[in-house]
This record gives C-alpha cells, sequence and structure tokens, in this order.
C-alpha cells in the first residue's frame, strides 16, 4: 500500500508523474471541444450579467488598469456588495489546480467539529494522485479536523484533502456532493472531477465561479481564519512538531516578494499543466475586494504581481468604476437565478468560442440546454452561425497548437513556472 512521503513537502523538485506532450495536450483540448458552440437552441441564461458574457476586458467609469496583465482570465469584484468591477474573459473554463479546495471547504468544513480527532487509515490516503502536493499525513496517527483543515489551505495538501474527503463517505460521494454545491452558488462554469483540484480531463472552473467559491467562504469565520493562517504546527508523531508555512506568497513574503497590505486570504494552485491560479481578498479602509487571477504567461510570481497590481488599482481608481456584473448569491440563500438573455447576447456570446483554449471558454457563460451537454445559441442567422462555428474552430485550432508547443518547451526547460519543480498544489 503506498503512503505519501514526508518529505515530498520539503522537496520542492518533486517533478509530475507523466510528462505533457504534445499529442496529449491536444488531447485533452479535444476532449474539452464538444463545450464549444455547436448547436443552436432557443435561449440562453447569462449568469453575473451579459456584460461578463463578453470575451475582453470589461470596465466601464474608470481608467487606468494596470497594463501588463497577461492572464488569460481574471475578474476584480466587490466583497459584500458582489459588484464586479471589471473583468477579462470572466467565464473562460480553465483547469483550476488547487484553488478548487475552495469550493471543497465550502462544501464540508461545517461538517465536522474543529475539535474532533480522526485516526488516519493507509486507506484514507493510498488514492491521493503521485506528484501531489503533502502536508505529510502519516497513517497511524491521529489529528484534530482543524489540523487537517490546516493542511488543505496553508500546505495545499492533497493527502488532508482525501483524508477529510473519506471522513466524508468517499471521494465520489465528495465530489457529488460539490457539484451539488457549486451548481447550488450558481457557479456552472465548474465541472468537479477530483476533490483536491488534482488535473483531471474536464476538470473546470472560471475566474466567475472561483471567486464565487472565495466570497461565499468567507462569510464563515472557520474558512476566513484558516485562509489567513500564515504558519502553524503540525503533528509529527509522538509529541513532536514540524512547521508548516502557507503557500500564498501575498500573506507570507516568499519567493522575494512583499507581504499586501491587508490581504485576507485566500487561495492559491498550481500544476504544470493549469499553470498559476490564485484568488486573493484583501480589506482596506472598510472596503473588501476580490481578486480571481488565472493562468498568467510567465513567471511563477506573476499570479501574485497581478492580482496585487488588481487590488491596487480596485482600491484606487476602482473607486469610481461602475459594476459591469454581479457576483450572484446561492439558491439556498435567497439567490434569484439569472434570466433568459436576449438573443442578440447569446449569439454575441456564442461568437467568442474563438477564444477557446485548453478546457474551453464558457463562451459567455451559456447555460446548456435540456441535454445539459451543448452550448445554447440564439437564432441569429444559420449563415451567420456557420461563419463563426468555422472561425472559432479555426482559433481554437491555433491556439491548442501554441499550448502543446509551449508544453513541451516547459518540459524540455530547466526552469518551471514553479520555484523548485513542478509538483502540485
Amino acid at each position: 500500500m503506498r503512503k505519501p512521503l514526508l518529505g515530498a513537502v520539503y522537496r520542492p523538485r518533486v517533478r509530475e508523474c507523466s510528462r505533457l506532450s504534445r499529442r496529449a495536450v491536444l488531447g485533452l483540448t479535444a476532449a474539452a471541444l464538444p463545450l464549444s458552440a455547436t448547436t443552436p437552441a432557443s435561449a440562453a441564461t447569462v449568469i453575473g450579467g451579459e456584460q461578463l458574457a463578453r470575451t475582453g476586458v470589461q470596465v466601464r467609469g474608470a481608467s487606468g488598469l494596470p497594463g501588463k496583465l497577461t492572464a488569460r482570465s481574471w475578474l476584480i469584484a466587490d466583497c459584500e456588495s458582489g459588484e464586479v468591477l471589471a473583468s477579462f474573459n470572466a467565464h473562460r473554463r480553465l483547469p483550476p489546480a488547487s484553488t478548487l479546495k475552495m469550493l471543497f471547504a465550502d462544501t464540508l468544513l461545517k461538517k465536522f467539529d474543529r475539535t474532533e480527532r480522526y485516526t488516519v487509515k493507509d486507506s484514507d490516503v493510498a488514492d491521493v494522485p503521485l506528484g501531489s502536493s503533502l502536508v505529510g499525513i502519516k497513517p497511524g496517527l491521529t489529528y484534530t479536523v482543524e489540523q487537517l483543515w490546516q493542511g488543505v489551505f496553508l500546505r495545499s495538501g492533497n493527502d488532508a484533502v482525501h483524508v477529510l474527503a473519506h471522513m466524508n463517505g468517499g471521494i465520489a460521494g465528495t465530489v457529488a456532493e460539490m457539484q451539488a454545491k457549486a451548481e447550488d452558488l450558481q457557479a456552472l462554469d465548474t465541472h468537479v472531477v477530483s476533490p483536491d483540484g488534482f488535473d483531471h480531463p474536464g476538470q473546470i472552473s472560471s475566474a466567475y465561479d472561483l471567486t464565487l467559491f472565495a466570497r461565499h467562504g468567507l462569510k464563515d469565520a472557520d474558512f476566513r481564519g484558516y485562509c489567513g493562517t500564515r504558519t502553524a504546527n503540525f503533528p509529527a508523531g509522538g509529541k513532536k512538531t514540524f512547521q508548516i508555512q502557507n503557500t500564498d506568497r501575498l500573506l507570507t513574503g516568499a519567493w522575494g516578494l512583499r507581504t499586501y497590505d491587508g490581504l485576507i486570504g485566500v487561495k492559491n494552485g498550481y500544476t504544470s499543466h493549469a499553470g498559476n491560479t490564485f484568488t486573493g481578498a484583501a480589506t482596506r479602509g472598510g472596503r473588501t475586494l476580490l481578486v480571481t487571477v488565472m493562468h498568467p504567461a510567465t513567471g511563477s510570481n506573476a499570479v501574485y504581481e497581478q492580482t496585487a497590481a488588481l487590488l491596487d488599482w480596485g482600491f484606487g481608481h476602482g473607486r469610481s468604476a461602475q459594476a459591469v456584473g454581479t457576483l450572484v448569491d446561492p439558491l439556498s440563500e435567497g439567490g434569484a437565478k439569472a434570466s433568459p438573455a436576449p438573443a442578440k447576447t447569446a449569439a454575441q456570446a456564442a461568437a467568442g468560442a474563438a477564444d477557446s483554449g485548453s478546457g474551453g471558454p464558457s463562451t459567455g457563460r451559456l447555460v446548456e440546454g435540456a441535454g445539459g451537454t451543448t452550448l445554447l445559441l440564439a437564432a441569429a442567422g444559420a449563415l451567420v452561425v456557420r461563419r463563426r462555428r468555422r472561425a472559432a474552430a479555426a482559433a481554437a485550432m491555433a491556439e491548442t497548437a501554441a499550448m502543446a508547443d509551449a508544453a513541451e518547451e516547459a518540459e524540455t526547460s530547466e526552469g518551471s513556472a514553479e520555484p523548485g519543480g513542478r509538483h502540485r498544489r
């Protein structure tokens, strides 16, 4: 029976278990392409507002946005009001990596008392994916629920996630609960395959959805406390402990970054396939802003630098911004379902399929039809639809090839998007 190695926590040069070849990248992208525009239909639903259905930068009433934002998707919103101040491809579907752990916490955090104790079995960690980031769970040791959540939030430990998931009845049931939670939160860009965010074909989310997860989580005192904890002592056996540090660099100032004034969390993520992803929240002058940045072009610190730049903008120029959309409330808390969008909006959004990449965009955050698998297009004319499909397919193939080349280059390079290696978190 395989056991996770404690040393993996301290050896960041762990490489992922398999190589993403050009063929593999093409295959993963092709698997996601059916989510693109394929079948006309009569209605569509936009989550968060029509303007968020558009591709490109969306901002009104404010200037001065940071000039070097290389992320494939980003969003900044007011945490209290839910107003989206600015965005870029807000509903584009991309691999979320460990930022998906926010949804895991939203789903399970209240199920166990933080003082409850649990003795880990071999079977609890036998299914942790090879190459995972680990906090250092040891079968046979007893942990409090609080310590397990510290392992999830601080070290992004997939071993801690799997222990909690097995406490919850198993991986499959936990995944189903997470998907149901996403649907209640109206995070309909998200498809959950694993509870830890580790790369799996079809596991996707969006900047909009990740921001929903963070906003919902921060309403909970335990969630807020865990994601804002910098260091903690973790059991090592007997009376021994070792210190774990939060991997959120804006919180700790690691890897040459300055801590961000007022930062309160929330979660970062990285895999060599997904790239770097981060959702951060900060409070200044009584106002809390949320920022999600997904997949900057280069540099392991870029996701944090671009988050900080957007937060600076939000606390400055962004004070005059007019909302371009809103973070919707959960259905279970009285949130209203999004209303049907006009035909013109649906057709315009569908044209955004040309921007598709790995995992594909949600193309304007259109909810699939009765079958749940085909993108709804408004009746905008058969000729127009065909032309847009051809343009979308050509652009998708071009970006797919570019991604494959980038993946091969990253594999053969001595460097990595994550300093010290490609281990996943």
